[in-house]
């Protein structure tokens, strides 16, 4: 009875279990979308539930081809994965022993829906789809600019302003105009006075090129906008990126409505200057323009009039005028008033140079004329001497005679000047300089002597004794060097020169004397002082040595209490003192002396 209940609960377990395996539900499990960058590799995953482990289960991939599947691998659970031939993935894929599909390089074509199906026998057929999205950034965009040369304001119809291409991206991007940093409305109907024409290549590579062609009716006021366009596209993990093209301007035409005459020369215009007189409208292009100067034609040549050396002739009203035929109503012309400073050359009186004795008074006059106030100086290398024009010396010395000038100037015109120099020259009796010594190390070696003298006509040289001499002139003194061997005679009396004109003569003594060794003597004086410090430092030692003896034996004798009978006096004199003078030496301390000779008091003194 018991062996035939258990094999009825054996019998309800197998059917229980078979029911369970029949009524569970197969499900496929796949990432719902994966994202690649072209020529990288992918892989997309899948797994299945509710049906048992069974070499009669087999998991496909399918791609969808034009809304088809068709299948590209194939592999039974514990067995080898096959490759379906004649797929766009043939070569480039394969399939893992987790059921996963890999795809290696890869392409803009590989963006489709695959599915993975599981085929699990008495568990039946489930699949599940994953989006394969791939990713590509397009190259910078490119703007062109349209064949047309320029763009006339006015105009009824849009003109093309440029075109903007970007190149081989995935997925399609997007191209975004700017002007002047801000961007436009998209607009594609040709209505609108600003439009954009899209189109879009897919190239074999299955990348996409982009151009847009931007349309405007400008105005005046877009005559120095600046134009760009951006390129818009999408990266793996939901990106947005975006790429600049360069920016251009457009030539655009408009009508002037004033002109504007200047002056391009920013200091005061003086005689020989070049002059530029600039005439422009607010208009483009640039009409023709005629210029006139106190009513008379002159020549200039576009837009520019240009004088070079001006002169004071060249003063006046200039005018300059054009006529634009897109405008006539509107007046273009403008004026400049020219004034072309100027400075006469500086008249000195007397012209001539002057040559005036020692002591006498000099004076000139300086005048000039100039468009503008101005100033008249006297100086004499960097001194200003006078500031009225009038330049007067009181008894004139040598130091006195040069070169002076006169300098006119306007102020209010940098770099207009005009000068004249003017010459001195003080004739009298020589002047010689305050000598300066020579020195020698030794008698007999060569000594250079230098004799400054004033004086006009130039002085004549003559030394005593003679040497090798050169003659030099520095500013307004005649200089003699002379180089001679000194001799005993020099180094006692010196060097005498002497100089001469028609005017008189003038005679200075130069000293010349020995170099003393100051150095060598002071070297002797530290090696004495250096070898006798030693002796002195014994003879010190020596003298406290024979103090400290006589105080030990005067505190002896006082220890004894010996008696003293009386003082003892002692009388030296020598044997010869100049002028008979006696040096007496007396003592009150017998036993001191006695102690010092070692000797013990006599019966008198004690």
């Amino acid at each position: 009875m018991d062996g035939i209940m258990f094999g009825r609960a054996s019998a309800l377990c197998t059917l229980l279990s078979a029911l369970l395996v029949c009524c569970a539900a197969l499900t496929v499990n796949v990432t719902p979308k994966m994202e690649v960058l072209k020529g990288e590799t992918v892989k997309l995953p899948c797994t299945f539930t509710g049906a048992p482990a069974s070499a009669n289960t087999i998991v496909d991939w399918y791609m969808d081809d034009q809304g088809a599947r068709k299948r590209v691998a194939f592999r039974p659970q514990g067995g080898d994965a096959k490759i379906d031939e004649g797929t766009p993935l043939t070569g480039r894929i394969s399939m893992g022993e987790d059921f996963s599909l890999t795809i290696t390089s890869a392409q803009p074509s590989d963006e489709l829906l695959f599915y993975c199906q599981v085929m699990a026998g008495p568990s039946g057929v489930a699949d599940a789809s994953t989006m394969l999205k791939v990713f590509w950034a397009p190259e910078k965009p490119v703007l062109t600019r349209p064949s047309r040369q320029a763009i006339s304001v006015g105009e009824t119809t849009s003109s093309e302003i440029s075109a903007c291409v970007t190149m081989n991206g995935h997925p399609q991007p997007r191209i975004i105009w700017f002007k002047d940093g801000q961007p436009l409305a998209e607009h594609k109907d040709r209505k609108e006075k600003t439009f954009m024409v899209p189109s879009v290549v897919k190239e074999a590579s299955g990348l996409y090129t982009m151009k847009s062609t931007l349309y405007m009716q400008p105005t005046k006021a877009d005559k120095d906008a600046v134009f760009q366009c951006t390129v818009e596209f999408s990266m793996p993990g939901d990106q947005i990126k975006q790429k600049k093209s360069d920016t251009i301007s457009i030539n655009l035409n408009y009508p002037s409505e004033t002109a504007t005459f200047s002056l391009v020369n920013t200091d005061a215009v003086k005689e020989g200057d070049t002059v530029t007189m600039k005439c422009e409208t607010d208009g483009n292009p640039q009409p023709e323009f005629d210029f006139t100067k106190d009513g008379e034609v002159i020549s200039g040549q576009a837009g520019l009039l240009m004088l070079k050396s001006v002169k004071r002739t060249d003063s006046g009203l200039y005018k300059c005028s054009a006529i634009d035929f897109d405008n006539m109503d509107a007046d273009l012309s403008g004026t400049i008033n020219l004034n072309v400073h100027y400075i006469d050359p500086v008249n000195v009186i007397p012209v001539e140079p002057q040559v005036v004795k020692l002591g006498d008074n000099v004076e000139w006059q300086c005048k000039t004329k100039a468009s503008a106030a101005h100033t008249v100086q006297w100086k004499k290398g960097a001194d200003v001497l006078s500031q009225d024009g009038t330049l007067s010396i009181q008894d004139v010395s040598y130091d006195k005679a040069g070169q002076y000038m006169c300098v006119g100037a306007v102020p209010s015109v940098p770099g207009l000047t005009a000068e004249y120099s003017v010459n001195l020259t003080v004739k009298g009796k020589p002047m010689i300089e305050t000598p300066a010594a020579g020195e020698v190390v030794k008698e007999g070696d060569m000594v250079s002597l230098k004799c400054s003298a004033y004086g006009y006509p130039a002085p004549q040289f003559t030394w005593k004794p003679s040497g090798k001499e050169s003659v030099s002139v520095e500013g307004n003194k005649v200089v003699s060097t002379v180089t001679l061997q000194t001799t005993a005679e020099i180094l006692k009396a010196g060097v005498t020169c002497e100089v001469t004109n028609e005017h008189g003569a003038d005679s200075k003594s130069f000293p010349v004397s020995l170099k003393r060794a100051i150095d060598n003597s002071a070297d002797r004086a530290d090696k004495q002082q250096g070898g006798s410090s030693g002796v002195v430092i014994a003879v010190v030692v020596c003298v406290l040595l024979l103090l400290l003896l006589v105080a030990l034996i005067y505190f002896l004798n006082k220890k004894r209490k010996l008696p003293c009978s009386k003082k003892d006096k002692k009388e030296v004199a020598s044997g010869e003192v100049n002028n008979d003078i006696v040096v007496e030496m007396k003592t009150d301390k017998a036993n001191e002396e006695a102690g010092l000779l070692n000797k013990r008091p006599s019966p008198e003194q004690c």
